[in-house]
């Protein structure tokens, strides 16, 4: 609904005699005024007007500077959003009218926020708040929320956002929310359907979600419900190479590749094994770990490697890798890395083939991938591809500071410390070189002499999906190192979503563009993550309670659901 039209001018009405006075002396001088201006030539009358505009033109134009003089040389108008500790941070455009219904709160100033840490907490609460006040409204049960159209999304149709968020709510104290979410896994959650699931994503959100929410709260449903759909996934790994195929009917106990090729992608079946293997450790059913162990087995001993860096795709027939000669810490192959560091944490450190993988892999990370930009000097994680090397970084590589920094904390070598600083200083910078404060989907570096800047972003690339990464390595930077910055930096991309992405009715959307902060061009989609995975690390980031989910007694999966460190005897 728009606002009523404004009017122009202001009504004046005085009563009584002295309005009739004041009106016929008006009526006069109006009349005296036109007689004398008919008597001007035509010439006359175009030269006062011209001088008029003229003075007209040349006062507006000097109105900013004499306006500032004025007021001390401080705009009358708010220019840049200071933040707590008096940095600058972005622009931001005063609206001109009230935002239209629902469209995303990019127009409105952020207000600012006193910094105190128990401030910052609830303002992640807020921010949960708020994105399940969207999906409860309008995609309850369902899997996404679509908040700028007020509908929802179906992916698998098992309720993604809400089982990815348990957690969440539980370690944010958010206990009415949890409660009725809890109803509605009891009531409503059936895996018994006729729906094909991806292993990886369902594995990963679904699975982690359920153990890691019984775990934090000894609550039996959630493994009972962990328990049935772990059961309903195992039909993926009845393939000639046992290397799982990538999606599975949870209804009718059948799996299959894709429909365009018989390939998985490595960080899909290597990116299964901390939940598969802790499912066996609570029903003391061999059958899970031992699939996932024997994909880890293979994967370990194929060729095709360069340097400990393994490629995208694996084949389901013959076991072996495909498309050889593309290396990257990005899609397709991330969490592979990831996973060899916590599967070697979760089992008490014991299973040394994990380590030497993954203390291979970094050296090959720094021997092939890694370099400086110009004119900064940001130290990057690039890909190779046929031996040729691209300056391209997605953001998910960003989970890679977090990652080294952990592998640190638990007695690996100090200089991956070093780079897990160096690394996101640089995850950080492509969000504040952005003019929204919002990291794009994937940056290009600049390598050469003489660059302006070192960032660029392609068209393509300039969107952004509400991702965890960069936050969840400033949390595991903050508690490894207790440096204030990197709360600092959290904050601000907190900001930043708060003001580019948070939609009025409820929910938070993706944007198309980065880089315009006046119209980032919603996408009308809420990731399950952002509340599964960004708000959780963001709170656990402002927390400085080192034993909220300590990091020497749970490791979280790749979608930010802890699941306990075995005892040593395991």
């Amino acid at each position: 609904m728009l606002p009523p039209s404004r009017q122009d001018y202001v009504s004046i009405n005085l009563s009584g005699q002295r309005s009739g006075s004041y009106n016929n002396g008006k009526q006069w001088r109006r009349q005296s005024c036109w007689r004398k201006w008919k008597q001007l030539s035509r010439l006359q009358r175009s030269l006062i007007l011209f001088t008029l505009v003229l003075l007209f033109i040349c006062g507006m134009a000097s109105f900013p500077t004499v306006s500032e003089h004025l007021t001390g040389s401080r705009s009358s108008l708010p220019q840049r959003e200071q933040s707590t500790d008096g940095n600058l941070l972005k622009p931001f455009v005063i609206p001109q009218m009230p935002p239209e219904p629902d469209r995303v709160n990019q127009q409105n100033q952020v207000p600012e926020q006193p910094s105190s840490q128990a401030n910052r907490l609830e303002v992640v609460r807020d921010a949960f708040r708020h994105a399940w006040k969207g999906y409860k409204e309008f995609a309850w049960g369902h899997d996404e929320l679509r908040p700028i159209s007020k509908s929802y999304s179906e992916w698998f149709g098992l309720g993604l956002t809400l089982i990815d968020a348990l957690d969440t709510m539980w370690i944010l104290g958010l206990k009415e929310e949890f409660e009725e979410a809890r109803a509605w896994v009891s009531t409503e959650l059936s895996f018994n359907r006729n729906v094909d699931v991806n292993l990886f994503e369902s594995t990963i959100r679904i699975l982690g979600g359920l153990l890691s929410t019984y775990h934090l709260t000894g609550d039996s449903l959630f493994l009972d419900k962990a328990k049935d759909i772990g059961s309903r996934l195992m039909p993926a790994f009845k393939t000639p190479s046992k290397i799982p195929y990538s999606d599975v009917n949870i209804g009718k106990g059948t799996a299959h590749p894709p429909r365009w090729t018989s390939d998985s992608t490595v960080a899909e079946v290597t990116s299964i094994q901390l939940e598969f293997r802790e499912l066996t450790r609570l029903t003391q059913d061999p059958q899970y770990q031992a699939a996932v162990s024997e994909v880890m087995k293979q994967v370990h001993q194929l060729e095709g490697k360069l340097d400990g860096l393994v490629p995208m795709f694996i084949n389901t027939n013959s076991g072996q890798f495909t498309h050889q000669g593309i290396y990257t810490l990005g899609a397709r192959a991330d969490s592979y890395y990831e996973y060899l560091l916590k599967q070697w944490i979760q089992g008490g450190k014991t299973e040394d083939q994990l380590l030497e993988d993954y203390l291979q892999a970094v050296e090959g990370v720094k021997k092939n991938l890694l370099q400086k930009s110009s004119p900064g000097g940001l130290t990057f994680v690039g890909e190779v591809s046929h031996g040729q090397f691209s300056p391209k970084m997605d953001h998910l590589v960003c989970f890679l500071p977090g990652t080294l920094a952990l592998g640190a904390h638990n007695g690996l070598p100090a200089d991956h410390m070093d780079l897990a600083k160096e690394l996101m200083e640089t995850c950080y910078q492509m969000y504040v070189q952005m003019e929204t404060g919002l990291s794009p989907e994937i940056v290009h570096f600049n390598m050469h002499q003489g660059s302006i800047r070192d960032i660029d972003v392609k068209l393509a690339d300039r969107h952004n999906l509400l991702r965890p990464e960069t936050v969840e390595s400033l949390f595991y930077l903050y508690r490894f190192t207790n440096d204030q910055k990197y709360q600092q930096w959290g904050w601000e991309i907190l900001q930043s979503f708060n003001k580019y992405t948070k939609v009025s009715s409820g929910g938070f959307t993706s944007i198309n563009n980065v880089r315009d902060p006046e119209y980032p061009s919603p996408r009308d989609k809420m990731e399950s993550f952002f509340l599964g995975e960004t708000l959780k690390y963001l709170y656990l980031l402002f927390s400085e309670q080192p034993g909220l989910v300590s990091l020497d007694q749970y490791v979280f999966n790749t979608e930010a659901h802890p699941l306990p460190i075995w005892p040593s005897s395991v």
